[in-house]
């Protein structure tokens, strides 16, 4: 058997597949069937920011008319006394990490850098390993500019790094002006991964109804060259790790994304596709064409395909 082994986040894999946010990984059930299979991480379902908020609000509002006056009795409030949704996932990460052996990264949905930053302190004291910040914004607003939808996303990392010390990877998009520069700036912010790449609902029009409903929820093989063009492309040129998301579906998805120079490769569509034994069957593939290229270890391959690399940089 090859060794897959790999780092992520400074934490040590038993290989790079990782299973990325989704219905997937909300539940200690799901989570410990993946980890049957075999996966090295799990990252949790995403919180969004404004359920964070919400939930801040409504104690803060119930608090205020029981006459609750210290800060020491709002964190006893919040967290012990209310089985609401903040509470519910600071309880899914605890009783993860009870569970698995694998890193168990919690996931923040968010779209600005207020009010909900302090949570991430919650995470690390429930034990999360690390977590990831799906940065879900997308440029359409006439009035901001580009430096203004760049400056959010450092913005966003620097409020998280005040309330955390875990390691932190930021999953973006690929709507920049100016993509490369922007991924190279973001990776200098003391972040320990960029993940590429989310993904946004895409707008379909169900003519009968007249109304606008979202497409293509699930990811497709075909959407894999995105992300594939975009790690190649900065392998060896940012100052933290890679980790590759979208349109792997396979193991050979698995395989080219760690020659383009992924830390990890992150699944989610197929999971909804083929379910829990894809897993095994992608490190299968993995291992057995590494044993049929005689590669002994997945750094013996990492990157082999990167832009810096490649003997036709051009291609990309």
């Amino acid at each position: 058997m090859a060794n897959l082994t790999t780092t992520y986040l400074g934490l040590k894999l038993k290989n790079p597949l990782v299973a990325g946010s989704s219905g997937f990984t909300d539940s200690i059930d799901k989570l410990k069937a993946i980890e049957k299979e075999g996966a090295g991480a799990v990252v949790l379902k995403s919180l969004f920011e404004e359920e964070i908020i919400h939930e801040m609000q409504e104690t803060f509002t119930k608090m205020t008319a029981e006459n609750f006056l210290y800060p020491e009795t709002y964190n006893h409030f919040e967290y012990e006394d209310i089985e609401d949704t903040l509470a519910n996932y600071i309880k899914l990460i605890k009783n993860a990490k009870k569970e698995l052996s694998i890193p168990v990264i919690a996931s923040i949905n968010c779209v600005t850098s207020q009010k909900w930053t302090y949570f991430a302190k919650e995470l690390e004291d429930a034990g999360a390993d690390a977590i990831e910040l799906n940065a879900f914004v997308l440029p359409s607003d006439f009035n901001k500019s580009t430096q203004d939808n760049e400056k959010l996303y450092e913005d966003i990392v620097k409020e998280v790094q005040k309330h955390t010390k875990l390691p932190i990877a930021l999953k973006l998009s690929y709507y920049f002006s100016s993509l490369a520069p922007t991924l190279q700036k973001l990776s200098k912010t003391g972040i320990g991964s960029l993940v590429l790449f989310n993904r946004f609902y895409s707008p379909d029009f169900d003519l009968k109804t007249m109304q606008v409903e979202p497409s293509n929820v699930l990811s497709n093989p075909s959407d894999l060259t995105q992300s594939l063009r975009w790690i190649a492309i900065m392998a060896g040129r940012v100052d933290c790790d890679l980790s590759a998301s979208t349109g792997v579906h396979d193991g050979k998805g698995l395989i080219k994304q760690l020659l383009a120079g992924a830390d990890t490769v992150q699944i989610a569509s197929t999971l909804y596709k083929n379910s829990y034994d894809v897993i095994g069957e992608m490190l299968k593939e993995l291992n057995n064409w590494m044993d049929e290229n005689d590669f002994a270890s997945v750094d013996d391959f990492r990157g082999k395909l990167s832009q810096v690399n490649v003997k036709d940089p051009a291609a990309y």
